[in-house]
Formats: structure tokens, C-alpha cells, sequence
């Protein structure tokens, strides 16, 4: 049988605004589609948020805290040396998952700006063809999708291709053209946040928060108008909130054309077809909007739907995996052998034949906009803040998001017995992780704690940025001021001091 892979990264895309997974508006019919001709995983997440971290753990097979990227700036934006086991090739290229799809003789094809936006050139190891669209991840469905079309003009009915293909439409600024319309204007947001709530909210302080969704000012209204300048009332989070799913929308109708000239070329059938996404994004749980800067269940779980040719059809999937599980899943399908070095776990089985195989708990981390590990088990997210992102966030946070999925009642202190679990679960996952990074990296550091070190996090850092002179903290606690949130501006003052006097 022939075999073709079509992968399809959707940055930013929430599995609880796809219509598949639940979402009470119908945002997503292709992909609901495809799901119901394949397998649904309800319970995936990204090892590393965000972007850079997310993708480099993909392709590699590796954790971030293996690899040392599990941040946008600074040392830890940049794989670890590897040192003396260093071949001809790196790391990346003898042992990522583009190079092992070759070794099996898939041509391998990308679609996509995301080595160039982040400087990650290793995300291109192993790829036979790379088609950079050239904006650095802010171009529109409407840019990227002539380069898809060539290229499957071309080559959809070859033989053995793999092809990742980014659509970027979810995230952040919404920019979907004005003339695709306002599908949603007439359907209900989620009610989860109430008055009460978006009260709360437009009172955080915090990047990317209600009042800020600029990240530290306002959005541009101007250059994007589906985007308001802030949340002030129930009609501006509408306005928001609908920027989001019109964007949604909008990429299921690019996968709706791809699905159509796979059916014109007569290899829908046999392509098999994996939507999944780099992250999450928080829409007002934990006070943000617009932006994938916790570790927590909004950021870090991502939809997984995968068609495949002799697969199951119509099933789902609720046990526990990493999104850099789906690099050995792929090995074992394809007849393939997972190297020694990933972290992942297949979970073949499950697309085959709906068994399940998943792991009992996961360990997520966000270096990027926090400095924050997290613990996924049972019911339960722990998250441990080491650097708060000028949120304010507490030390340990607890919730139980069956009950809970919006994270709005921290249960710490409620429950110190299962916040002991979890921190034993998190202390141990670390020693394991410490013990194996000797075996393939010449330098046996804690990225976290190197970012803690270097100034925090690359989007709130709070030491002086040596090139400009101000930190992000200096610059954000007048706007509080301005802003009404003079209480939060204190805060952060009494938090941080000893660096602004630095």
C-alpha cells in the first residue's frame, strides 16, 4: 500500500474550540471530519511551551530540560553542546524524526517560516524540501496555502512523502481578512466567565492580560481590527473571543482544500493525516488572553487526531501522552526503530487497534513568558512557579480540572495531601531527568534554572536588558499605574525591588 503523511501544525489551536472536541460552536467541520475517520486523543500535551521549546522536543524525540531550549531568548533559546559524542552530524540530524523518516525512504517536505522566526535551524535537519513563506509565522492562511496547492499539485500522488505544513491563523494578532465575515456574531461565547470574572480580569496584572493584550500595552486595533484594544465589557470580550474562533474557522476551511485535492488525486484514503498543534492558548484562565505563557492545561494541551490507512475510525483516546510520543508512534507504524536517545513512548496500539498505551502522569514546563513545571495526573494539575511573569501568580497552584477545566479555584491549600504527591511526583520525574542528560549532553544544567539565572524569562525579564537599559518590569509598572492597577504595581515593586535598584 501506498503511504503518504500529511502533518498539520495549527499554532495556538486549543482542542476545546475544535467543534470534534466538544466546542459548542461549529468551528471545525473538516477536521471533525477527519477525526471521525480516525483516532481522537483527548488527553495530549506538549512536554514544552511555547513555540521554539514545543517544536524542538517534536522533532528531536527529546525533553526540553534533554535538549537546554526551553526558552525564546538567551542561552536556553539554543540546544545544549552536545560535546564530545558530537559526530559528522548533530544530534538533530542523525537522530530527529525528519532524519529517521528518510531513513525509511520518505521524502521528507515542509511548509513553514518557524526556523527562520525563532533562528532554530536544527527544526530543518532532516528535511528534503523547506519552503520558508517568508513572514516569520505572521503570514495568513491566504499566504501560505498557494505554496500547499503547488506542492501537492506536484506531489500528492507520489509515493512515500511526509509533509508539515503551518497555518498560523490562531495566533495572536487575529488577522483573519475582514471580507471572510463574522461567523460567530450571533453565538454565545463561553459563559464560563461571567461578570464577576471579566471584573477580575480586567483588574490582572500581567502581560497579555485583559488590560494589556498588547502584552504590555494595548493590542492595535488599527492594524488589526478583528483584535480590541483592550477587554473593558462583555461587547470588547466578545469582539476577542471571536477573533480567535473566526481564526479557527478559517484554517478548517484551508484543510477543507487540502482534503479536496487529495480526494481529486485519488489518495485521500491512503494519506494519512495528523492534526495536532505546538501549544494551546490561555482565553482568560489564569487572567490571560491571547497567549500561551503558563504551563498549564489551556497552554500545554494540544489536539491529536490522526486518520491512518488501516487505522481505527471514530475512536478516542483519554489516556495520557506527550506530543513528542507521536515521533516513536510514527517509528513503530512505519516499521521504523525509535533511537535510544527520544523520550517519547509509542502509543501504536492505540491507532491500530484503540488500545490503550498511555503514560500515568506527565511533567510540562513553560521557560518562556514563566518559569513554571507542572504535574498532569489523574484529575489533577499541580503547577510550581519559580518566576511568576509578573502575574503574581502563588508558588503552587492546584486544581482539579475535571471538575475545574477553566483553573479557577486553586485548591492548594485545601488539599496539602495531594500537593505533596505531586511535588514528589515532580521532585523524582527531575532526579530521573538529571541522572539521563548526563549520558548525552557534556553540560548537565537545569535550563530552568540558567533562565532563572540570566534574568528570568525572555518576555519578563527583570534584570536592565543590557542593549536597551530598561527591563520589561520598569517599563510595565507606570502603565499600571495608569491603568488603576496601582495594587499590582506595588506588589511587583515589593517583589522584584532589589532588582529595579539594580
Amino acid at each position: 500500500m501506498a503511504m503518504r503523511i500529511l502533518y498539520i501544525d495549527i499554532d495556538s489551536q486549543r482542542p476545546d474550540h475544535l467543534s470534534c472536541y466538544g466546542y459548542h460552536r461549529k468551528t471545525s467541520p473538516t477536521i471533525d471530519r477527519i477525526a471521525a475517520m480516525g483516532l481522537r486523543c483527548k488527553r495530549v500535551y506538549t512536554s514544552d511551551a511555547p513555540c521554539l521549546p514545543s517544536r524542538t522536543a517534536f522533532y528531536s524525540g527529546r525533553l526540553g530540560i534533554q535538549t537546554g531550549v526551553v526558552g525564546h531568548g538567551g542561552s536556553a533559546a539554543e540546544p545544549k553542546n552536545t560535546g564530545t559524542i558530537r559526530g559528522f552530524r548533530d544530534l538533530y540530524d542523525q537522530f530527529g524524526l525528519g532524519r529517521q523518516l528518510q531513513e525509511l525512504g520518505f521524502h521528507t517536505a515542509m511548509v513553514s517560516p518557524f526556523g527562520q522566526r525563532h533562528a532554530a535551524h536544527w527544526f530543518y535537519a532532516g528535511f528534503n524540501e523547506i519552503h520558508n513563506t517568508g513572514k516569520g509565522g505572521m503570514e495568513s492562511a491566504e499566504e501560505v496555502m498557494p505554496v500547499v496547492n503547488d506542492w501537492l499539485k506536484h506531489n500528492a500522488k507520489k509515493d512515500k512523502w511526509y509533509l508539515h505544513l503551518n497555518l498560523w491563523d490562531p495566533h495572536t494578532p487575529y488577522r483573519v481578512p475582514m471580507s471572510y465575515g463574522d461567523p460567530f456574531k450571533n453565538e454565545p461565547i463561553p459563559d464560563w466567565i461571567s461578570d464577576d470574572v471579566l471584573k477580575e480580569h480586567i483588574h490582572h496584572t500581567g502581560p497579555h492580560s485583559a488590560s494589556d493584550l498588547g502584552m504590555y500595552r494595548d493590542a492595535d486595533p488599527k492594524a488589526y481590527p478583528r483584535q480590541p484594544a483592550r477587554i473593558t465589557d462583555r461587547a470588547t470580550l466578545r469582539q476577542w473571543l471571536d477573533g480567535y474562533d473566526t481564526a479557527v474557522k478559517y484554517v478548517d476551511d484551508q484543510i477543507a482544500s487540502i482534503v479536496k485535492q487529495l480526494e481529486e488525486a485519488g489518495v485521500y484514503d491512503d494519506t494519512a493525516i495528523i492534526i495536532s498543534a505546538d501549544h494551546g492558548e490561555n482565553q482568560g484562565e489564569l487572567g490571560l488572553y491571547g497567549e500561551h505563557a503558563t504551563a498549564d492545561e489551556q497552554t500545554c494541551h494540544v489536539p491529536m487526531i490522526i486518520k491512518w490507512p488501516g487505522g481505527v475510525k471514530g475512536k478516542t483516546d483519554d489516556a495520557l501522552h506527550y506530543s513528542l510520543d507521536l515521533a516513536p508512534t510514527l517509528m513503530d507504524l512505519l516499521g521504523g526503530k525509535k533511537p535510544e536517545i527520544w523520550d517519547g513512548r509509542s502509543f501504536a496500539d492505540t491507532v491500530k487497534s484503540g488500545a490503550p498505551s498511555g503514560r500515568e502522569e506527565l511533567v510540562v514546563s513553560q521557560c518562556c513568558h514563566v518559569l513554571q513545571r507542572s504535574v498532569r495526573y489523574d484529575n489533577w494539575l499541580y503547577i510550581r512557579t519559580y518566576h511568576d511573569g509578573f502575574h503574581l501568580f502563588p508558588d503552587e497552584m492546584l486544581f482539579d480540572i475535571v471538575k475545574d477545566p477553566h483553573e479557577q479555584h486553586n485548591l492548594a491549600a485545601s488539599k496539602p495531601e495531594v500537593v505533596r504527591e505531586a511535588s514528589y511526583r515532580l521532585s523524582q520525574w527531575h532526579a530521573d531527568q538529571m541522572q539521563k542528560m548526563t549520558h548525552y549532553a557534556s553540560n548537565p544544567t537545569d535550563p530552568l534554572w540558567l533562565v532563572q539565572f540570566e534574568g528570568g524569562p525572555a518576555h519578563a525579564q527583570h534584570n536592565p536588558d543590557p542593549r536597551k537599559g530598561e527591563s520589561y518590569l520598569v517599563k510595565y509598572l507606570p502603565r499600571l499605574e495608569q491603568t488603576g492597577r496601582a495594587d499590582g504595581a506595588a506588589a511587583l515593586r515589593e517583589k522584584y525591588g532589589k532588582f529595579l535598584k539594580g
